[in-house]
């Protein structure tokens, strides 16, 4: 047993010459745990002592009884020893952040190929030098970046990529692909939605956006002021970005009926060859509000509710068709505000009731949004607006 012990776990040695008590490290994952086992005079593991330093007694804090249960199975303290190490392995693996020590040639390798891509296209690269970054230019100067995680297998085993893309990132990978094809294929990507790219540029230089508020290269979506608690939601298609977008109108009915009507008519003058905005400005025969003309103060109305322009990151967008009010509302307040009256009907998935601020008849579409947020919304717009009706702002 003693050369197996050896064999199996060299810097675990024995103090006596009886062989009941050992002392050193046990080495899982390249690393060295201090560990003492006590052993009673007959050599009954069912009766031994374990004694571990505080790294190993922290990683076996779960593991308790089963390592009991392996003292009182196991035939001799060889076979303990392997399963101990079987068990800190999953322990290890368990562990947040657990990763695997690479190779030397791995690092070898790793340097060689940013030093072919070029050490410019580098980001960052982590402490691990298993998390970096690289960074790449479109033909109309726009900045990019993917973020590649190598596995301590690479590059036998692909690594997981992601980007700031509107379209899934998908990049083909062989055992003899390197960090420069990667960056090739990430080029080609952006490259192909450079106009997706020019559409929402054009968009967000010349309109007032009022979401998303900080949009990112994946979003797709504009939300663009018309008018006073008038607005149109745009969603660009990143493979057909100058094809007439998915629009929908938000704002009181009688201002948004006649802009729907006029998008429904001149919908067959949509021209490919335009833009998108002037193609939406002659579509609609309207004038867009722009940071040249107007303060966006002017669109940043806030909720009849609770008081607030943002809510969970939603603006209002449900407003009272009273001409003489057209108060907006948050779409969680305005569901909420409406299901707790009495006066109110509820058909499907629509509430009817009475504006709160006018008691003209409103209707709210509610979503999933509505009900997961519902509990929260209520108490709030509840609160606020109690509060200020007593105390209107000045």
């Amino acid at each position: 047993m003693a050369d197996n012990l050896l064999k199996e776990s060299p810097l675990l040695v024995a103090l006596d010459k009886n062989r009941t008590v050992y002392d050193g490290f046990i080495s899982v994952q390249e690393k060295d745990f201090r560990l003492r086992i006590s052993l009673p005079p007959d050599h009954q593991l069912k009766r031994a002592k374990l004694h571990c330093c505080w790294q190993l007694k922290q990683l076996l804090k779960n593991y308790q009884d089963i390592v009991k249960q392996r003292l009182h199975h196991s035939s001799d303290l060889v076979s303990f020893i392997l399963e101990l190490r079987t068990i800190l392995e999953l322990a290890l693996k368990s562990q947040p952040g657990w990763q695997s020590i690479p190779p030397p040639q791995y690092y070898s390798q790793l340097i060689t190929e940013i030093e072919d891509l070029g050490w410019d296209k580098l980001l960052f690269i982590d402490t691990n030098f298993q998390s970096l970054q690289l960074k790449a230019e479109d033909s109309s100067g726009r900045q990019h970046s993917i973020t590649v995680k190598l596995k301590s297998k690479y590059p036998g085993e692909a690594p997981e990529c992601s980007a700031d893309l509107p379209v899934p990132l998908v990049i083909t990978w062989t055992s003899q692909s390197t960090l420069a094809h990667i960056h090739s294929q990430f080029l080609l990507i952006v490259e192909a939605l450079a106009e997706f790219w020019a559409v929402l540029d054009e968009i967000d230089e010349h309109t007032w956006v009022l979401e998303p508020e900080k949009p990112t290269r994946a979003d797709s979506m504009r939300r663009i002021a018309i008018g006073n608690n008038v607005s149109i939601k745009l969603e660009i298609d990143p493979r057909h970005p100058k094809m007439l977008p998915e629009c929908c109108l938000l704002g009181a009915e009688h201002v948004v009926t006649p802009l729907r009507n006029k998008l429904n008519a001149n919908m067959h003058l949509w021209n490919p060859d335009c833009s998108v905005l002037q193609n939406m400005k002659d579509v609609m025969e309207i004038e867009f509000p722009s940071p040249a003309t107007h303060e966006k103060s002017s669109f940043s109305v806030e909720c009849g509710i609770c008081y607030a322009y943002r809510l969970d990151s939603a603006i209002p967008d449900q407003v009272c068709n009273d001409p003489r009010c057209g108060q907006p509302f948050h779409q969680a307040c305005l569901y909420e505000w409406l299901r707790g009256l009495p006066t109110s009907r509820q058909s499907f998935n629509l509430v009817f009731g009475e504006c709160p601020y006018c008691s003209k008849v409103m209707t709210n579409l509610f979503t999933e949004y509505s009900i997961y947020h519902s509990a929260f919304s209520f108490l709030k717009s509840l609160f606020y607006f109690r509060c200020f009706k007593k105390c209107p702002k000045k």
